[in-house]
């Protein structure tokens, strides 16, 4: 179980004259657990992203906490190997200087599995749509689609209770984004893993997620099973709802 409980999260603004404090998460709490796909949606700016850093502990909170099977994320031995991330900028997110294989080995060492890698390799590429041939390429060789799915590689290849998916399809074209949906069902299927889904889109949202978690100004405005979507109270989420056609 991902537990977070009563969490606040603050910035400094330092100003010419003074400095001060902005508030960019408040009191969020909410729990997910494996093998749940939940969904984290809301405009730009809303404090998502914010929220993904502490979830994966590259981040704390001024108050509150953030549990994982019972155990704090802050302390790296506890998150170590159950909870990967796949960022939006899939580009960045692979060192320009390794090889398919290099990237997706680097948790494998980390976690110190050196038994078999080249076998591991080979199907964790098979397992998102690639060939194993792709192991000897380099970033610039792929495609965004391609790119992505080595990322997503690496994140399933320590087989974690969950992955955090930080706008992971916002950046490829429309047709591919369909496509990786579809592969993260299936991953998600195969491993039981949970799914940390945050999105400003609530198509892509309604399409992999069990429960929807609708988020503003960086509190939570109501969580709700996906299915139930046409009972949502609150007016943010009504207006986010409003044009939403399902894929």
């Amino acid at each position: 179980m991902l537990k977070v409980d009563h969490v606040d999260k603050s910035y400094n603004n330092n100003g010419f004259f003074k400095s001060s404090s902005r508030k960019i998460l408040e009191d969020v709490s909410f729990e997910c657990s494996q093998g749940e796909c939940l969904g984290i949606i809301g405009e730009s700016g809303s404090g998502k992203s914010t929220l993904g850093r502490l979830l994966i502990g590259i981040e704390r909170p001024e108050r509150g906490s953030i549990m994982i099977n019972g155990e704090s994320i802050f302390k790296r031995k506890n998150r170590k190997s159950k909870i990967s991330v796949v960022f939006q900028d899939y580009r960045s997110s692979i060192n320009p200087f390794f090889t398919v294989e290099d990237a997706i080995l680097e948790p494998l060492r980390a976690i110190n599995i050196e038994e078999n890698l080249a076998v591991i390799i080979d199907k964790l590429l098979i397992q998102v749509g690639l060939s194993p041939s792709y192991k000897h390429k380099y970033p610039h060789e792929l495609s965004g689609g391609e790119a992505q799915r080595v990322c997503i590689a690496r994140a399933i290849s320590t087989e974690p209770s969950y992955i955090l998916f930080d706008e992971a399809i916002s950046s490829l074209d429309v047709s591919i984004q369909l496509q990786i949906l579809d592969l993260l069902k299936e991953l998600k299927n195969s491993y039981k893993m949970g799914y940390i889904f945050i999105t400003h889109d609530i198509q892509a949202a309604t399409y992999i997620c069990d429960r929807l978690l609708i988020f503003k100004d960086g509190r939570v405005q109501e969580t709700i099973p996906t299915k139930d979507l046409h009972l949502v109270e609150s007016p943010y989420a009504k207006k986010l709802l409003k044009n939403l056609i399902l894929f």
